[in-house]
């Protein structure tokens, strides 16, 4: 297992703009963000820790990923997008720099939906993390986008 060296990269404290749609149609609701990034377990796991707001209300969120061979594989929380539980997604590493991972979670009464995380390390001083939401029948729709700089 090891850390992407691009995503290693952005090991530090950031800060930044979150913004979220409800509905991929309407404006999207925007808030400050931070977040810190770390390595853990000799560097082959890194943890995201970040902060929004919606409603005027804080949220946290908590990303665990590292990569075996090309494959990349993280544990994700966040207390209000997926509140009663930790999604375990898996992905890929891009040359790029880019990583993502994709999980799924219940919507009863109806099937399973998809969600996309990605982060893209822009620059040594930039990164954004982006999140889809994917419907039972396989389309994307942005549901976050958070741009975060060094803080």
């Amino acid at each position: 297992m090891a850390v992407p060296p691009a995503i290693a990269s952005l090991v530090g404290r950031w800060q930044g703009t979150n913004r979220l749609w409800l509905d991929p149609s309407e404006p999207a609701s925007e808030s400050a963000a931070t977040a810190v990034l770390d390595l853990t377990a000799e560097g082959k796991i890194a943890t995201l820790e970040y902060t929004w707001a919606y409603d005027d209300e804080d949220q946290q969120g908590f990303l665990m990923i590292s990569q075996i061979k090309e494959k990349a594989v993280a544990a994700w929380a966040d207390c209000w997008h997926n509140h009663d539980g930790i999604m375990q997604m898996k992905g890929a590493a891009e040359e790029s720099g880019e990583l993502w991972v994709k999980g799924a979670y219940s919507a009863p009464p109806g099937p399973d939906w998809g969600w996309r995380l990605a982060l893209h390390p822009d620059a040594t001083d930039q990164f954004r993390l982006i999140m889809h939401n994917i419907s039972p029948d396989g389309e994307e729709m942005l549901a976050v986008e958070a741009v975060f700089s060094r803080a």
